[in-house]
C-alpha cells in the first residue's frame, strides 16, 4: 500500500492510495494524511486497516500528477514546526563488491579518524540481540517542516553554500501519539540534501552542512521496510543524464539495525511530544560528490528504488545572497 498527498487547484490536500502499480485514488473522508495517522492512533487500529473501511474516489495518473508538480509532501503537519527533519550517518556498508576490501582496511587500520572509529562501533555493535540495546550512531539535525520540500519543487541551497549535494535514502515517517509513543507509518525515498564541501572543510561542520532543506516521497511505502533495497541515483542536466549510480540500502547493507537507529533518536524526551511528526533519514553510501560530480542550479535529482512507488525528483537552485545587515540582530 502507497499513500501519498496532492493539493488540489482550490489549494486542499487530497490523500492518494495506491496498490498494485494501479491509478492514485482519492479518499474523499480523510482531511490529511496527519489526520488519519491520529485517527488510527486514537482508535488504536492499524492505518491500513482504517483505509481499507474508507471510501475511494476519483482515479488519478500518478505519472501525471508528477509531471504536473501536484504531489505535496505525503506526511505534513498543520504547524510546520512540528515536523522533525533528522537523520543518522556512518550506517551503511556500501557496495556488497566494496564490502570485503573495506572490512580488511579497517583491520588493518591503526590510526583511524574519528569517523572511522565511529563506523567501525557501527559494525561491531549497531545490531543487538532482541531486547538490547546497541551502540548509538552518528546523529544530525536538518531542521523542521520549512526546511521541507515537496517531490518535484526545488531544492534551494543558500547563497553561501558551497555544494550543491544529493543523498539518496530512505527515511522513516513517524506521528507521535498523546501518550507520547511514536508510531511508524511506513517508510520513503529521501533526498538528505547536503553540503558536502562545508562537511569536507571540517568534520565539525557537519551540523553546518546538514542545515539545508530534504524531500521525500512522493508516496509513503506502509508497513514493514524490506532488508535488501536497491535503486538507482541519478542527476540530469537539460533532460539527459550526467551521473547515474545504483544504491543499496535496508539493514541488509547497513551497519545498524533500523530499530536500533529508532531507539536512539525516540530515546529522548524532546522527540516524543504528542502530535510531532518525524522524518528520520537513515543514511546512503552513494554520493555524486565522491565521484567528482559538480552538481550545478538547474540539475535535476532522481531517486527511485522498486516498491516504493513513483521516483522522488527534485531540481536543484541558489537562493539570492543576503546582505549582512539584513540579518544582524537589532537591539530592541
Amino acid at each position: 500500500m502507497l499513500l501519498s498527498q496532492m493539493r488540489t487547484p482550490e489549494g486542499t490536500i487530497r490523500v492518494l492510495l495506491r496498490e498494485d502499480g494501479g491509478p492514485a485514488r482519492e479518499l474523499p473522508e480523510a482531511e490529511s494524511l496527519y489526520a488519519l495517522a491520529m485517527q488510527a492512533i486514537a482508535r488504536e487500529i492499524p492505518l491500513a486497516a482504517l483505509i481499507d473501511g474508507l471510501a475511494k474516489g476519483a482515479a488519478h495518473d500518478p505519472e501525471e500528477l508528477a509531471r504536473d508538480n501536484r504531489y505535496l509532501p505525503p506526511l505534513t503537519h498543520p504547524d510546520p514546526a512540528h515536523l522533525h527533519l533528522s537523520g543518522t550517518g556512518l550506517t551503511h556498508l556500501g557496495s556488497a563488491a566494496t564490502r570485503a576490501e573495506m572490512h580488511g582496511k579497517l583491520q588493518q587500520e591503526t590510526d583511524m579518524t574519528d569517523s572511522m572509529r565511529m563506523f567501525r562501533m557501527g559494525l561491531e555493535g549497531g545490531k543487538p540481540a532482541g531486547g538490547e540495546v546497541g551502540v548509538q550512531p552518528e546523529w544530525f539535525y536538518k531542521g523542521n517542516g520549512h526546511n521541507l520540500a515537496a517531490p518535484g519543487a526545488a531544492l534551494v541551497s543558500p547563497a553561501f553554500g558551497e555544494d550543491l549535494g544529493e543523498e539518496p535514502e530512505l527515511a522513516g515517517i513517524y506521528v507521535v501519539g498523546p501518550d507520547r509513543r511514536p508510531w511508524r507509518l511506513g517508510f520513503a525515498l529521501a533526498n538528505e540534501f547536503s553540503d558536502h564541501v562545508t562537511e569536507r572543510g571540517n568534520y565539525l561542520w557537519l551540523a553546518h552542512s546538514k542545515l539545508r532543506p530534504a524531500s521525500f516521497g512522493p508516496e509513503i511505502r506502509l508497513g514493514d521496510c524490506p532488508p535488501d533495497v536497491r535503486g538507482t541515483s541519478r542527476i540530469l542536466r537539460d533532460d539527459r543524464p550526467i551521473w547515474e549510480k545504483p544504491f543499496l540500502t535496508g539493514e541488509a547493507n547497513m551497519s545498524h539495525s533500523l530499530s536500533n537507529l529508532e531507539h536512539h533518536h525516540f530515546k529522548y524526551e524532546l522527540f516524543r511530544q504528542p502530535g510531532d511528526v518525524h522524518v528520520h533519514f537513515f543514511g546512503t553510501a552513494t554520493l555524486s560528490f565522491a565521484d567528482g560530480v559538480r552538481v550545478l542550479p538547474g540539475d535535476v535529482f532522481e531517486i527511485s528504488a522498486p516498491g516504493f512507488g513513483l521516483a522522488l525528483r527534485n531540481s536543484v537552485t541558489t537562493a539570492p545572497a543576503r546582505d549582512a545587515a539584513e540579518i544582524a540582530p537589532r537591539a530592541l
